[in-house]
């Protein structure tokens, strides 16, 4: 429940922070890895809940929470990929783009629906890890975003919570494989922070104007 409730409060500051970036800099990117960092709030805050008071709340009450967790991790998931898009991919390309997360946050919506087994949270959560993965790669190589490092390395912390939490890796009884999952998640959050507030959407002005000003320069100079 604690590393819970510190997970959610990180995430709920970072949020604010992007926030106020990609709001005073119009960035849809920005702005949706916010968005994105509310809902791992609310879901360490909702899972947090369901380990901490079990022996307390109705099972219903559980039930519900759970449910609550499993899809705001969903669609944070969503919300990452949509920015993540927004920032490396045209906009004239990226109308067909966004349709991957919407499909796989629908198809993520309805299994989870008679589903509520973590494994499931952490494989699409994985797809969206992978799908980072390669449009940074694409930025850093084509346009050297300074994103793409620090995303990337969110990326590999994020796996690697994954695999500790998947193979129930424990120190101790009060400290499980839920507990390492979470403190190691609090790095990669931290890196994806510091990739998000560096994002810049896609714009086809920029690419317009120096096209523009080249036509125009021989005319100067004649």
């Amino acid at each position: 429940m604690v590393t819970d409730y510190v997970l959610a409060v990180l995430c709920g500051f970072f949020a604010w922070r992007l926030w106020r970036v990609g709001w005073g800099g119009a960035q849809t990117s920005v702005c949706s890895w916010a968005a994105g960092f509310v809902c791992f709030g609310v879901a360490s805050l909702a899972g947090g809940t369901v380990h901490g008071f079990s022996t307390l709340l109705s099972e219903a009450a559980l039930q519900s929470l759970w449910k609550v967790t499993i899809y705001a991790v969903g669609l944070a998931s969503f919300f990452l990929l949509v920015g993540t898009l927004s920032a490396c991919i045209v906009p004239s390309l990226r109308r067909f783009t966004l349709l991957i997360p919407y499909v796989q946050l629908i198809v993520y919506a309805l299994w989870m629906a008679t589903h509520d087994d973590f494994r499931y949270v952490i494989y699409d959560y994985a797809f969206t890890n992978l799908g980072i993965v390669a449009l940074q790669f694409y930025a850093g190589i084509t346009r050297r975003a300074r994103s793409a490092p620090w995303l990337a390395g969110g990326v590999l912390v994020s796996f690697l919570a994954a695999a500790a939490q998947f193979n129930e890796i424990a120190l101790h009884q009060h400290f499980n494989h839920n507990d390492i999952y979470h403190v190691i998640q609090m790095g990669g959050m931290y890196l994806f922070y510091r990739g998000a507030l560096v994002l810049k959407d896609r714009s086809p002005a920029l690419f317009t104007k120096v096209s523009t000003a080249t036509a125009e320069t021989p005319l100067r100079q004649a």
